[in-house]
């Protein structure tokens, strides 16, 4: 079994806690811990997996935070939350058969274009916009695919969600962040379920960092509610152009 020293979990807790108050702003907290925990020696697929764990905790409590102010009914993202949690499931149970690499190499000009697009989109406010697609089509559609490749692939996730809500389905700012924390979430369980089919989680590890990620992401939330979109854009153009630069990183 693998072991950590205190001194790296300790470091690890804090990264989540970081990662925790970001993640539920913009998306990206993974940009923090996976790299933390790579870099403490736990192994790709451990990492991965245990990052998943911990993510659940900090999604949940950010889509708690924001749907007791009103910002998501979850009685209204039932579907779209099972069909997130079943698409990711599908997934991470694909991760061994299907290989990523050559969405990888899209993946950078994706994010710099999410990040342009909020950089530079005028008009983007909390206000509702016009809808492109009804809730219904979104949720079988746009959901699903997303969460496959959360499940798949993974970074980026909560910035393709963001957009999906801002354009297609015409929802405001703060409540595209406040919908995409619960599906983030919905999709977190269903890689942790598929992950601990087959061992690879580091539970004792991820529910620590998870406790963590819980005190982040009220903190994260309290901020976005209280600034909204002014807040989110330029946090979302950062995390979205530092997921771009590390995947370009890596593949270098």
């Amino acid at each position: 079994m693998l072991e950590v020293t205190l001194a790296i979990a300790l470091a690890l807790i804090l990264a989540a806690f970081i990662a925790g108050i970001v993640d539920s702003i913009a998306g990206g907290g993974g940009l923090i811990t996976v790299p933390a925990l790579l870099l403490a020696g736990i192994p790709p697929v451990n990492a991965l997996a245990t990052n998943k764990v911990q993510g659940a905790f900090g999604a949940g409590t950010a889509a708690l935070a924001y749907a007791r102010n009103g910002h998501v009914d979850f009685r209204h993202q039932i579907l779209p939350a099972c069909l997130s949690l079943a698409a990711a499931f599908a997934g991470s149970s694909l991760v061994p058969y299907i290989p990523t690499d050559a969405l990888k190499i899209f993946l950078p000009v994706v994010l710099v274009g999410i990040a342009l697009f909020f950089a530079l989109k005028l008009g983007l406010t909390d206000a509702d916009r016009h809808q492109r697609l009804s809730p219904a089509l979104f949720s079988v559609t746009f959901v699903p695919a997303i969460a496959l490749y959360d499940g798949l692939v993974g970074p980026g996730t909560g910035s393709f969600f963001m957009i999906g809500f801002v354009l297609l389905a015409g929802f405001g700012v703060l409540k595209a962040t406040a919908h995409t924390k619960f599906l983030n979430f919905a999709s977190n369980i269903g890689s942790v379920v598929a992950f601990a089919l087959v061992g690879a989680p580091l539970w004792k590890l991820g529910i620590a960092m998870g406790v963590a990620q819980i005190a982040g992401a009220q903190l994260g939330t309290h901020f976005a509610m209280r600034i909204g979109a002014r807040l989110i854009k330029p946090l979302l153009v950062v995390t979205s152009t530092a997921m771009a630069a590390r995947l370009i990183w890596q593949m270098l």
